[in-house]
């Protein structure tokens, strides 16, 4: 059994400290809000008051936290995790931000003579409470050997793709098919809705159609109600498809169709609905088709 630590208690982060300590890890946890961990503490987290607390008690650190910021929040001055790590320990960076901001990092963990990986995540709070997550590493190899079994113990499917920031390149990827898929569900529900076919039935034969998706699968019931909590936000998801934008023009690879999906989430930003699971593109569209929502009335009351 290893000492974890665990930086970032969010939706996604909090459920990985639950499987890790569910599998018998020793995990010590530090989040900005001391409260979203509580219910962690009482299964055994050992809570530690900076990031540098949780470096310095764990062999291997991971951070799941939002943007490119955030990492500087976490990692850089003297509670931040860089000041906690030394030779012999590992980085475990499992947000989403651009590939050269990975691999400034992966160099300053280096300087520490640690050494880090990018390891994003495929998948939602439920493929993550079901076993199902995908996790994507990139980095030295040898350092992957080395983490690759705590991974297992987070999710199934466990890849390695090369080097520092490769796997963030394939999370990005990955991710502006998201808001894509999500856009094309959309259009198909509204048109079949406008038609005269109820939208709970719709839902159903989409979700059991060939276009059915596992993410289709699980976010397409969003349509007809809200999460009491987003999954993914309109914000998280629309960092995601700037990030695979720029990526795009830097590789030169044209993507038309992330470039209609980011707009109809800055439309659901003018909407008010920033905060919302980005499924809320439905409503966008539902709007802009004449349709009413639940979301939709709510804003204009």
């Amino acid at each position: 059994m290893a000492k974890v630590g665990f930086i970032g208690l969010g939706v996604m982060g909090s459920q990985m400290v639950n499987r890790l300590l569910s599998k018998g890890h020793t995990v010590t946890g530090y989040n900005r809000t001391h409260s979203k961990a509580q219910w962690l503490i009482g299964k055994g987290m050992q809570w530690a008051d900076s990031p540098r607390a949780v470096a310095s008690a764990s062999e291997y650190t991971f951070a799941m936290v939002t943007n490119a910021a955030a990492i500087r929040a976490i990692t850089e001055g003297p509670d931040g995790l860089l000041a906690g790590l030394g030779p012999g320990k590992f980085y475990v960076d499992m947000s989403t931000v651009s590939p050269a901001v990975s691999r400034a990092l992966a160099a300053k963990v280096r300087e520490r003579g640690a050494d880090m990986v990018d390891s994003p995540v495929s998948g939602s709070v439920i493929t993550l409470q079901e076993g199902k997550l995908s996790v994507m590493v990139g980095g030295r190899r040898e350092t992957f050997e080395k983490v690759k079994p705590l991974l297992l113990d987070i999710g199934p499917k466990v890849t390695y793709v090369g080097d520092n920031g490769l796997a963030l390149s394939m999370k990005i990827a990955t991710n502006l098919s998201l808001a894509v898929q999500m856009l094309a569900f959309s259009e198909g529900v509204l048109l079949a809705e406008k038609s005269g076919i109820a939208r709970e039935v719709a839902v159903d034969v989409l979700t059991h159609s060939a276009v059915a998706s596992p993410m289709i699968q699980y976010r397409g019931p969003f349509v007809l109600q809200q999460p009491e909590e987003a999954w993914f936000d309109v914000n998280m998801m629309q960092k995601d498809m700037v990030l695979a934008m720029d990526l795009g023009r830097q590789l030169e690879v044209p993507l038309p169709t992330t470039a209609v999906s980011n707009e109809f989430l800055t439309a659901a930003r003018g909407m008010g609905l920033a905060k919302l699971d980005f499924a809320c593109m439905f409503d966008v569209l539902a709007a802009m088709s004449g349709v009413s929502t639940p979301v939709t009335e709510g804003v204009a009351k």
